[in-house]
């Protein structure tokens, strides 16, 4: 990733503390005007927005940092336990609202300047819908786990408040004031689902999942087009650590290939490597023919099906 990457996931990262915090205030005062439960469900999701803006900043910068002598692959995981933090912020948050929504359920009440709240909520949710695809669209790109957890859980959360919006006319015009805390439950179990999606993004990444499946196949290619004078490639790995993906691979090569030779094939597979993954960190090992070990293999002429 580039400095100009860095500054600008930094920046994105920063920005998202005092939107959050502006966001949470449409809300809660759209829930102050109406009285409405669902509306404070709502509210109270960005409650969780707000913090996990916060962590979202310190982590990327941290995650940014170059490699050490204590973190020698650098510390792009980093981002990933912002994830599940956040993950885990969401469904405590879903708890709480749920908790209010059934106690309301045995008292429900009449909403309270119900246009004005919903406008107000409408502006919210608004906003949240542009910075969602802004963080979803830059973490995507950039490859930051925490920016697009951000922003994935912003965009759950306008669905949520879309559905709020929806069910609070449906409440004013029928006059059924039970739907309001019914609403909230329904919102709480959408927010659960939605944590419980983070987290488990954020855990594969944790525990080194290989990279799509397509992004394998292009990586094969890549070696099958730029791997004359070898014999095969085999143990093939791959994961992705943030913003960075790991390749790394036994390259069989005859026996009487000097290092010199093996070492241009090594700089051309890694030049075509980086072509299909930018800025992929790629660990060769070479070995000779008749030492090849034995076991999984993807040898050249498998690669070029």
């Amino acid at each position: 990733m580039t400095a100009d990457s860095d500054t600008r996931v930094q920046r994105l990262a920063f920005w998202g503390i005092p939107l959050a915090l502006g966001v949470m205030g449409l809300k809660l005062v759209a829930w102050w005007l109406t009285g409405s439960v669902a509306l404070l469900s709502d509210g109270m999701e960005s409650t969780v927005n707000v913090v996990a803006a916060v962590i979202a900043y310190f982590v990327v910068r941290y995650a940014r940092k170059p490699a050490d002598h204590d973190h020698p692959y650098g510390h792009h995981k980093a981002e990933y336990l912002s994830a599940v933090l956040e993950g885990v912020l969401i469904v405590i948050a879903a708890l709480l609202i749920l908790q209010e929504a059934i106690d309301a359920l045995a008292h429900p009440s009449v909403l309270v300047a119900p246009v004005t709240g919903l406008a107000i909520n409408a502006m919210a949710a608004v906003i949240n819908f542009v910075w969602a695809r802004i963080l979803i669209g830059v973490g995507r790109s950039h490859r930051s786990p925490a920016l697009l957890a951000d922003g994935q859980h912003i965009m759950s959360d306008v669905v949520t408040s879309v559905g709020v919006l929806l069910g609070l006319i449906l409440v004013v015009y029928t006059g059924y004031a039970i739907l309001d805390p019914l609403l909230a439950i329904v919102v709480a179990l959408n927010i659960i689902w939605q944590g419980w999606k983070v987290i488990s993004h954020s855990v594969d990444g944790l525990m080194d999942k290989a990279v799509e499946p397509g992004e394998v196949e292009a990586i094969k290619a890549a070696i099958a087009a730029h791997s004359a004078g070898s014999l095969n490639v085999h143990y093939l790995r791959t994961r992705r650590a943030g913003a960075v993906t790991f390749v790394g691979f036994d390259l069989v090569v005859p026996g009487d290939m000097t290092v010199a030779q093996s070492h241009v094939i090594c700089d051309r597979l890694e030049v075509a490597i980086r072509q299909v993954q930018p800025g992929a960190r790629i660990t060769i090992h070479v070995e000779p023919e008749d030492e090849e070990a034995h076991g999984d293999r993807v040898t050249v002429e498998e690669t070029r099906q």
